[in-house]
């Protein structure tokens, strides 16, 4: 198997992977997995995939993520990584797909409207 290179996205962040064998290792922007996102949570949803399909320490991957929140490039890895194991293996998919991993999440933060405060909070009415 050749190296296996795929894109997940969520919010703001793009995480780009690169999945070949080997004993497990997981790199975020070159560094540690456990240094790139230090709470359990986020190395947890990043893992979900490879504990769905029982094949936590197959792989080495190497994520590249840019933009947005420490919480949308651990979503967007994650919808890497199950796009990649489907590349591999085509009966991961229905699991994959039954637990969302596959699907897009396209939910963004709405923009300021001009003569707003915010993107739908209106300036405080005042009658006097």
């Amino acid at each position: 198997m050749e190296i296996i290179n795929t894109i997940g996205r969520r919010k703001t962040s793009v995480a780009r992977i690169y999945m070949k064998p080997g004993k497990g290792e997981i790199s975020v922007n070159n560094r540690t997995i456990e240094t790139y996102f230090p709470f359990d949570l986020h190395q947890i949803v990043v893992k979900q995939p490879l504990a769905l399909v029982g094949e936590d320490s197959t792989y080495d991957i190497k994520i590249n993520v840019d933009g947005g929140g420490i919480k949308g490039q651990a979503e967007a890895a994650r919808m890497a990584i199950a796009r990649a194991l489907c590349e591999i293996n085509e009966e991961h998919r229905g699991a994959l797909k039954k637990e969302g991993f596959l699907t897009r999440d396209s939910r963004m933060v709405e923009r300021k409207k001009p003569g707003r405060r915010k993107a739908r909070r209106k300036f405080q009415f005042s009658k006097r």
